[in-house]
């Protein structure tokens, strides 16, 4: 069957930067960390005791009191996120059909906040007074898409998809497939999570997969550095609002960007680590460029995954291996979460959020502290401060545990 074109009409993002895109999009063209000492619990025997914490979100924007027992944190970001996407667009406004719109939201971890503090009053309560009856709801992962198609009356596909770092992306991509192939009109899709808690700090620093720059909070996340010891944990959301190209034009909405390309894959090769060739990325990124019908040629900016880990110089080399010679003539590449730390199942939708930012504005966000490069890492990662361009294509990359991998090509839109 013929696909449909498939456009975003709306953004929402919550990060350590702030809350909605614009203070978002001003601080990672600034070159500003969200990174600092965890505040939320007690770090003294922790090795790792720095994190990337949401500040300012103040939740009477969206919701009553009673509604916050009934969602862990990440939820409430997802809704918040959500709210924000749906005003962009303008389908507040504008509500489509509710069986042809749909909600695809997911997270890495979901509600492990409300497992760690019900495990407390468990103990102190026993499960009669210890345990709240929204905790399950509180909690699963696929409460987040159904918060927000009960809020914004969505009767279409409805899911929340789980493949850790990858999971935003995979949300976004998957929703653009239910749209091409005529299943829904609108699909709200992304990704959420928050997971500073004394477990996740604890789980990720057991497996040396944390920076220990503890002294240093802002200068940690350091992509593709020599000096990078790991990444920072971090918490936030991205949304979207993704229509059918004539549903969106029909009702005049703004149009942001064109997804025209996505892929997904795995390394089938380790729990943690990705394949050391960069085999499988490779794969993911020429599955999206055939899916866009581009020459590599054609991407003029790529988000980089960019965890600053060992794997940063494997992202390094399966980008040379796709673009060749583009790869160090025109084409530039930076990571974000030099800024925001690495936000989890959130990153593939935050990316791809501050992605479509970097076509509309003409500003690329640079890799903050690449001050001491890796000599296995010579792309250009746009060191230290922001750029203009002028890209009509843009690739964000997400690689998760597991070996799953995601990435999404989107098209610039004239404003």
């Amino acid at each position: 069957m013929a696909q449909r074109r498939v456009a975003v009409t709306g953004l929402g993002v919550i990060s350590p930067l702030g809350v909605g895109i614009e203070d978002n999009w001003r601080r990672l063209c600034a070159g500003d960390s969200g990174i600092g000492p965890i505040t939320r619990f007690d770090t003294t025997d922790y090795a790792a005791k720095i994190a990337g914490e949401v500040k300012d979100f103040d939740t009477t924007r969206w919701f009553a009191k009673r509604e916050l027992r009934q969602m862990d944190v990440f939820i409430q970001y997802a809704v918040a996120c959500a709210a924000m996407a749906v005003e962009q667009a303008g389908l507040d406004r504008d509500p489509p059909v509710p069986e042809r719109c749909g909600v695809y939201v997911g997270a890495g971890l979901g509600g492990i906040t409300t497992i760690e503090a019900t495990i407390h009053t468990l103990r102190e309560k026993g499960p009669r007074h210890g345990i709240s009856p929204y905790f399950v709801p509180a909690l699963i992962i696929n409460l987040a898409s159904g918060q927000i198609s009960m809020r914004h009356n969505c009767k279409g596909p409805n899911m929340g998809h789980v493949s850790a770092c990858a999971t935003g992306a995979h949300s976004i991509g998957e929703a653009a497939r239910i749209i091409a192939y005529g299943e829904a009109d609108v699909m709200i899709a992304g990704g959420t999570e928050s997971t500073v808690t004394p477990v996740s700090i604890g789980g990720f620093a057991s497996a040396r997969a944390l920076s220990t720059r503890n002294d240093d909070p802002q200068g940690a996340s350091r992509p593709f550095s020599a000096s990078r010891d790991g990444f920072v944990l971090s918490e936030g959301a991205g949304v979207m609002v993704l229509e059918a190209w004539e549903h969106a034009k029909a009702r005049g909405a703004p149009i942001l960007a064109e997804l025209v390309g996505y892929g997904r894959n795995a390394d089938a090769h380790h729990i943690t680590l990705p394949s050391p060739d960069g085999e499988g990325a490779q794969r993911c990124m020429r599955l999206a460029l055939a899916d866009a019908g581009l020459a590599p040629e054609a991407v003029g900016y790529i988000n980089a995954h960019g965890t600053s880990t060992a794997a940063d110089a494997i992202e390094t080399k399966a980008i040379r291996e796709v673009f060749g010679k583009h790869a160090y003539n025109g084409l530039a590449v930076s990571s974000t979460k030099s800024m925001t730390g690495h936000l989890l199942g959130a990153a593939g939708s935050f990316e791809s959020a501050a992605s479509i930012m970097t076509l509309r504005e003409g500003v690329i966000p640079p890799t903050i502290n690449l001050t001491d490069p890796d000599p296995d890492c010579d792309l250009d990662y746009v060191p230290l401060e922001a750029r203009r361009i002028d890209a009509e294509y843009a690739m964000s990359n997400s690689f998760g545990f597991g070996g799953t991998n995601a990435a999404l090509i989107f098209r610039r839109v004239a404003s």
